[in-house]
């Protein structure tokens, strides 16, 4: 299918190995791909948007292999990175529409425009000048000119960076419309509730390899059962004590209270995507979801 991902033992190495063989594929929806700095997503995306060649191995979108067909794959994907590339001098409609004649959709752009600027509640702000945008208005209407080419697959590169919480949940509502239309969105994120709140499956980068691969709440069953969380009066751990989640094991968590602990609060807490995260990002995992 048009917005199918497919990567097969990708590797590059630079100074020293950045990508290790690197197997991962989607075909619709959000996937996340997370990993700690130095993990290699920057590569991964490069070498998926063209921009770097691998070493060895192969990539495709839309089953057009990314080395061998550059110019193709470009015309399946579109790209919105942290910074904006929009004009401040020229309105959000002059900025559509000028991309949109760059990427020769002639006398469509406007018409493009038009829609694009409706769709993502941009219309009333479309003939005003982009150095008049908020933040947030700036993101969407990046999202806006990314597609104008109708692309089959958007990398979006932390797309909510700088961004308040309303304009953040804005966006994600923005990206989930653009997902149940049936845009293929791979989204890096050094945020996990982003990730968490907006991908249909999330792959861990580590050491250029992937780890973990699967739905949150997959990847969050493979840390652990349980944690005996001890607070302090404000809320914030003391002392964790793991349990499996039955009562046997709650009940040795609780025998292990110590008496100058007997007045701080008792809590029950599953494990979250963070600590999956940690888990599988910066330590050797024994389960990979």
């Amino acid at each position: 299918m048009d917005g199918a991902i497919e990567i097969d033992d990708i590797t590059k190495s630079y100074a020293d190995p950045v990508l290790r063989g690197v197997d991962l594929s989607h075909e619709s929806g959000v996937l996340a791909l997370l990993g700690a700095n130095g993990a290699g997503k920057t590569t991964l995306i490069s070498i998926l948007t063209t921009l770097v060649r691998p070493d060895g191995g192969s990539a495709r979108i839309g089953g057009v292999d990314v080395v061998r067909e550059p110019a193709a794959t470009r015309r399946l994907f579109a790209v919105t990175g942290q910074e904006t590339t929009l004009d401040d001098l020229l309105t959000g409609r002059e900025n559509l529409v000028m991309i949109g004649r760059l990427l020769g959709l002639g006398r469509a752009a406007g018409r493009r425009a038009d829609a694009l600027l409706e769709q993502l509640d941009l219309a009333a702000a479309g003939r005003r000048r982009v150095a008049t945008y908020s933040g947030g208005m700036r993101r969407r209407l990046d999202l806006a000119a990314s597609l104008l080419s109708r692309p089959a697959v958007l990398f979006l590169d932390e797309p909510t960076t700088g961004l308040d919480p309303v304009s953040r949940r804005r966006v994600w509502e923005d990206v989930r419309a653009l997902a149940a239309a049936g845009t293929t969105v791979l989204l890096t994120t050094q945020t996990l509730d982003e990730a968490e709140a907006l991908a249909d499956r999330i792959a861990i980068l580590r050491d250029g390899r992937i780890v973990a691969d699967g739905t949150a709440e997959e990847l969050t069953a493979g840390v652990g059962g349980q944690r005996l969380v001890l607070q302090d009066a404000a809320g914030a751990e003391v002392r964790g004590i793991d349990t499996d989640g039955t009562a046997a094991s709650l009940a040795r968590a609780l025998s292990q209270i110590r008496p100058e602990e007997q007045d701080l609060g008792v809590a029950l807490r599953s494990p979250t995507l963070d600590d999956a995260f940690l888990a599988l990002a910066h330590e050797t995992p024994e389960v990979a979801a």
